[in-house]
């Protein structure tokens, strides 16, 4: 019987050993140092280009509801290559209780179903298909869509929207209002991507305020372009390169507006990661006295 589990299980003392690759593989536990090297390294290599993400969002402490809304959707497809996708929005509804949230929470679900169904076919079939219509086109088409929906649903409200889709390097930006995207590069540069469509805006851009008197001024809020208002949407839509390195920042005024530049920047570059970053914000905003909601999203290309 000991012979005949020898034979089944062992090897016969005669038999020739064969090579396996993982005979010479030592596996061990890392070291302190080791360990506290990869953690700590600023000029880590990645071999797989991909997008990271994090968002916050707070009702404020002045306001008792929330009528802002963000989408956030990261996502990459590596082998051969590889393909960060990615799609944020942000968008604050006005119109009083009810219908600045239904504004808001239609402008981000509408664009981002329309975009995704867009997407599908060339994101998840196989052979790749390309998308047969051009970028711009498609976030046009998604916040007309998006536009009409509140007008029939949420008549008299309005929202802002700033959506960015994100595919491989490049940026595609749809834009109405005074929700704002950034982009947030390493030596301290914080420079707008969008224009506000307010009237403080207009009134300086016209030369009839200064600066210092934007500031100030007693309707800052008042918006001359909204989604959901008006028969026509002139929306800003264009394409830039991603800020390489840098991040990339969307939020509403109720960050934006209480938070100065400089603030934005440390609490971002100073988190140890995108998510403390977004939270970093949001508290700034509220210990500043949070007076309106505050959304943000903050999102990176490495790789």
């Amino acid at each position: 019987m000991a012979e005949f589990f020898r034979k089944l299980f062992g090897k016969d003392k005669q038999e020739k050993e064969k090579p396996n690759a993982f005979d010479a593989v030592v596996t061990a536990p890392l070291s302190d140092q080791q360990i506290d090297s990869i953690i700590s390294s600023q000029n880590m290599r990645y071999e797989m280009q991909q997008l990271v993400a994090g968002s916050g969002q707070s009702v404020g402490k002045q306001r008792d509801h929330n009528e802002d809304s963000l989408l956030a959707f990261t996502g990459t497809i590596a082998g051969t290559q590889s393909v960060p996708f990615g799609l944020y929005i942000v968008a604050d509804g006005m119109g009083g209780h009810q219908f600045g949230e239904v504004a808001s929470n239609a402008a981000v679900r509408i664009m981002g179903g329309y975009i995704m169904r867009k997407f599908h076919s060339y994101l998840f079939n196989l052979p790749t298909q390309s998308l047969q219509e051009p970028l711009q086109e498609v976030m046009e088409a998604a916040i007309r869509e998006a536009h009409r929906y509140v007008q029939h649903e949420a008549p008299g409200s309005g929202t802002t929207v700033t959506a960015t889709l994100v595919l491989g390097q490049q940026v595609t930006v749809a834009h109405v209002g005074d929700s704002r995207a950034y982009s947030i590069y390493p030596d301290g540069r914080i420079e707008p991507i969008t224009r506000d469509h307010s009237l403080v805006k207009r009134l300086e851009e016209l030369g009839h305020l200064s600066k210092d008197e934007v500031a100030t001024f007693p309707h800052r809020n008042v918006l001359i372009r909204a989604l959901g208002q008006g028969e026509a949407l002139e929306a800003d839509v264009f394409t830039i390169p991603f800020p390489q390195p840098g991040y990339i920042m969307l939020c509403s005024d109720g960050l934006w507006g209480v938070i100065n530049e400089q603030d934005m920047y440390r609490a971002i570059t100073e988190a140890p990661n995108l998510h403390r970053a977004c939270q970093n914000l949001v508290e700034a905003a509220n210990i500043a006295g949070g007076p309106d909601n505050i959304s943000v999203v903050i999102f990176q290309l490495i790789g």
